[in-house]
């Protein structure tokens, strides 16, 4: 069974965390991830750097140019990813546009995905009828999950369809606004929370957008599955030594 589905059985709320690639420093990536599971980290999501990032707020922005000028590329990646399974058991995604990753070869992408230990695609700009027409198959044939996105405007038409093509979770984007950190979520975005959990999915939901601390992970996780932490994270990394990662993540349960 694929790592994420094995964590989704797991009786608790999940964290998941994001990081750029190659960031902040080219070789920090394989160093971030073992950190992160030491930490108690439940999932990890590897973001692969591109030149015009449109989801991301400004600190992944950042990060990515950074990490795009620091030598970062797809090959690179699978390079540094290739013993990743010696040393780390949890599941691991990598977060993308599509330009690069149809630049690799789509299957060849997979294929690499599926070489080094990767359980996870997360596509924003994957057009959904482009992945169940044209990908879900390869997707398939390796074992890796396709990760939708929602966000409080989409139609529950389109999550119900985005569910039924799913095998693990749904990525709940808690606002409409680009990525970035926030103190807590008001009345709307409760409210969204609210309604997909009353839409009783399949699939469970993950929230990611807007979790910087533990009341806003609180927030997240009390209708969801888990939530996912990104723009706070990244900003961390790039202030503190990478050995500081297990303070960070404590200071989210403390």
């Amino acid at each position: 069974m694929n790592r994420i589905n094995l964590k989704l059985q797991e009786n608790k709320k999940l964290l998941s965390i994001y990081f750029t690639a190659g960031f902040p420093n080219l070789n920090d990536t394989v160093a971030i991830i073992q950190e992160l599971e030491k930490s108690g980290v439940d999932m990890i999501e590897i973001g692969l750097p591109f030149s015009d990032p449109l989801a991301d707020g400004p600190t992944i922005q950042e990060s990515s140019t950074k990490a795009l000028e620091n030598g970062m590329t797809t090959k690179l990646l699978f390079e540094q990813l290739k013993d990743i399974r010696k040393s780390v058991t949890i599941p691991l995604l990598i977060m993308g546009y599509f330009n690069p990753i149809l630049q690799f070869g789509v299957e060849h992408f997979c294929e690499k995905c599926a070489e080094v230990g990767i359980d996870g695609l997360i596509i924003p700009d994957l057009p959904l009828t482009t992945f169940e027409e044209e990908y879900k198959t390869v997707f398939e044939h390796y074992n890796l999950k396709n990760i939708f996105l929602i966000t409080p405007q989409t139609a529950e038409e389109r999550i119900r369809k985005m569910d039924s093509l799913s095998d693990s979770f749904i990525y709940m984007v808690s606002s409409s606004s680009t990525t970035g950190s926030q103190n807590s979520f008001g009345d709307n975005q409760k409210n969204y929370f609210d309604r997909i959990a009353k839409m009783e999915l399949k699939n469970p939901q993950i929230v990611g957008f807007g979790i910087s601390d533990k009341a806003t992970f609180q927030q997240a996780i009390e209708r969801q599955k888990g939530a996912i932490i990104g723009s706070d994270f990244v900003k961390f990394i790039s202030q503190n030594n990478i050995a500081n990662i297990q303070n960070y993540i404590n200071n989210l349960f403390i």
